[in-house]
Formats: C-alpha cells, structure tokens, sequence
C-alpha cells in the first residue's frame, strides 16, 4: 500500500483543528469529500484515526502517532519537491542556516573563492526551526546545536564551546571569576526547550537577554554568544561544570548534492583552524 500524501496532508488539517468543517475551509475542499478522503486513509492504513461524535472530534492513538510522524513526512516531500524545482530552473544556489553565536563567514568566503557561480545566502534559525527548514528545503545545510530532533536528517560534529551563564549585571554573582552549577540552583531559569516546575519558557537569544537585564531569570550560553553579544546590563560567568554546547552541521538525510558535500568539506576545514 503506498500512502497517499493528498490524504496525509488533509488528514493533517483535520488533527490539527479537530474539526471536519473549518480544516475542509481550510483545504478550499467540499466537507463531504474531505470525509470520504479519511475514511479511505483509515481503510488504507487499517486504523481507526478519529473518535467522532455529533459535538466532537478527537484523535485516537493512532491517529496521534500519525500525526507524529506526518508533519516530517510532509516536510520531507516538500523538501524534495522544492530541492528539484531549485535544480532544474537554476542557478546553482545554496542556503546555509545557523544559529546564534555562529561564525559562518569564514566558510562561506572559502566557499564562494572555490564556487564563484553559486549564489550563496546564510540565514538565522532558532532551536525549534532548525529541523523543520532542513526537512521542507528552505535549507540546504545549517550550523545546529544539540540537542535536536535527529530524524530525517545527516549530522557531522564540528566542535563543542564551554557555556557561561547569563546574569544581570547587578545580580550578587555577577563579576566571579567562575562558578559551578551549584552556586546556582535556587535561581529562576530561562529554557528553550522542555522547561520545568519553575522555569521560564523562551525563544530567542534576544528574549533571554530582556528577560536577564530586567532581572527575571538567569541562563547558560555558549561562550560564542558571549563574544558576540555584549551589553552593559548583562554580565557573563564561565560554569566549569556546564556541560559543552555542541555545534553539528546538518542536512536532509539522503539527499545527494556535490554543493552540501563541498561546503561540509569546507566548515570542517574552517571549524579545525578555529579549534
């Protein structure tokens, strides 16, 4: 049975709402073949996807786990589709992400020395972007941090960088030569990912820096944001015990391109003289 992506993409807009009228709107479908459309992806697959009812409509678990895994395969058919439309109408292009306090510059200057006929253009990502634009094809490859969700995709470890912690500048620790983590376990922290009882969920580098010079919470970075971020209401602390950020170069799993490949080749030769 090959699994239609016309259906996966409708049953999507179904689980997302939770509503076979508005996600029928949604798609620009009649609400009548949007129905006929999931029963046949239910009658594919074998599984019951949706619990409805005349006031609800709520996802079983497998339909849950569908939906898990749709969102990357959708992701990955889009990625595919734009990597051979990109292909066929030229020019040679490459789209290169990374994250905050990553220097690209270096090898994006080697690069374009070496492949003066592709068109080259770096872009920021933040920790819940970077996976998804490698997988639709918005990226060709990006500078990632860990950790991150690894499916679907290539990785090649460049270096690890010390953290520090992010404190207000008048903060009673702010100024110590070095800290452990220890000295800081009765402080509020910022989180990006999966934060816990007590914790403050944030996005950017730029929402940690507000969030630390007013006095809300405290963070690790890396000692490249660090560097590259200075402020006279920050003040930043090496943690010896923190463990390294990581710093990977990714791309789309499978993907074959002699440009991915020559570029890796280049941050890795880059990434050794910086280290």
């Amino acid at each position: 049975m090959d699994l239609d992506l016309r259906k996966v993409r409708y049953f999507v807009a179904v689980a997302e709402l939770l509503h076979f009228g508005r996600a029928a709107e949604r798609l620009h479908i009649a609400q009548p073949v949007l129905s006929r459309q999931i029963r046949a992806l239910e009658k594919d697959l074998g599984a019951e996807l949706f619990v409805r009812d005349s006031h609800s409509v709520t996802l079983t678990d497998a339909g849950q786990q569908l939906l898990d895994e749709a969102r990357e395969l959708l992701a990955s058919a889009e990625g595919a589709r734009r990597r051979v439309l990109r292909t066929a109408r030229g020019p040679r292009r490459l789209v290169v992400g990374f994250r905050a306090g990553i220097a690209v510059t270096d090898a994006l200057r080697a690069f374009r020395a070496e492949h003066p006929d592709v068109e080259t253009t770096a872009r920021r990502l933040e920790w819940d972007d970077q996976e998804q634009l490698l997988l639709d094809g918005t990226l060709d490859i990006a500078y990632v941090r860990a950790p991150l969700r690894e499916e679907g995709l290539e990785l090649r470890p460049l270096y690890t960088e010390s953290r520090v912690v992010m404190l207000q500048a008048g903060h009673r620790l702010a100024g110590k030569p070095d800290l452990s983590l220890a000295d800081l376990d009765d402080e509020t922290w910022l989180r990006y990912a999966l934060p816990g009882p007590g914790d403050l969920p944030v996005r950017t580098v730029e929402e940690k820096f507000e969030c630390v010079a007013a006095g809300t919470g405290i963070t690790l970075v890396p000692h490249s944001v660090a560097e590259q971020y200075s402020r006279p209401d920050i003040s930043y602390v090496p943690v010896t015990d923190a463990e390294p950020d990581q710093v990977l170069l990714a791309w789309a799993a499978g993907r074959r391109s002699p440009l991915v490949a020559a570029f890796t080749d280049i941050a890795e030769a880059a990434a050794a003289v910086r280290g």
